[in-house]
């Protein structure tokens, strides 16, 4: 089983699950993370650390979150792995409670 990101992260993009992870699975887009479901060992570390609870263990993903499982796969092979914290975006807390940020997401 895999880890999974989800839209909550779409524009946040803090990076607090990172520093905990400890297989560097962890990939960084624009304004998003992503979590690689190959090298993910499924420790739990990184869920709790996640200041929008954005990730989800892949069984209790929410089904209106089920896209983020692929796309989780497929921009992990191009984005780069990011292994340490960094600052925030400076807008970041205007988008943690917005909602339906999927169009908002940068490749």
């Amino acid at each position: 089983m895999t880890f999974v990101v989800s839209e909550s992260c779409i524009k946040c993009k803090l990076t607090d699950c990172v520093e905990v992870c400890p297989v560097d699975c962890f990939h960084e887009g624009p304004n998003m993370l992503v979590i690689d479901p190959e090298e993910c060992i499924d420790c739990t570390l990184c869920e709790p650390e996640c200041p929008v609870e954005a990730i989800f263990p892949e069984d209790e993903l929410p089904e209106a979150q089920n896209q983020f499982l692929e796309l989780n796969a497929e921009l992990s092979e191009s984005w780069p792995v990011i292994t340490e914290m960094q600052d925030a975006p400076d807008d970041a807390d205007d988008w943690r409670e917005v909602k339906d940020k999927f169009q908002y997401l940068e490749r």
